[in-house]
């Protein structure tokens, strides 16, 4: 006698309708929740290529930024402008100061003064757009 299950081409099997039926339901929400998965991962993976690459022009930007290899603000031109002409104006003094050309004698003594008051707003205003521009580079700096 064998106790053993005979299973051939042949074998029959009987199954009721119910039970195929959540059977068949179980599979179709199996391959429906793999496939919304594999979505999932898909969408995930696809942000963070595009977050990746965000970074990447982000650190570039970050770096060169500062260093003026990406351009430079409207206000650093102006302030270069700025400083470039009141240079100029300095030296126009100091020439008028040094050949001679500003006047000595005792009705033109304010004249002098008014020179040197100049200078010296001048000397200020130089100044105080150098460390202006310091200042702005130093903090632009700190920003990598």
């Amino acid at each position: 006698m064998s106790d053993g299950i005979d299973v051939s081409d042949k074998t029959k099997f009987a199954m009721p309708i119910r039970n195929l039926i959540s059977l068949i339901a179980s599979v179709a929400v199996g391959v429906w929740a793999y496939f919304g998965i594999i979505e999932r991962l898909n969408r995930i993976e696809t942000e963070m290529i595009l977050v990746q690459s965000d970074l990447v022009k982000n650190t570039e930007f970050r770096i060169k930024w500062p260093r003026g290899e990406l351009g430079a603000l409207p206000a650093d031109a102006e302030q270069f402008m700025l400083i470039e002409h009141l240079s100029g104006e300095f030296d126009k003094l100091l020439h008028n100061i040094e050949t001679g050309k500003a006047p000595f004698d005792q009705q033109q003594a304010l004249t002098l003064d008014f020179y040197k008051q100049r200078i010296e707003t001048l000397e200020g205003k130089v100044e105080t757009l150098k460390d202006n521009v310091a200042n702005l580079k130093a903090h632009n700096g700190n920003i990598q």
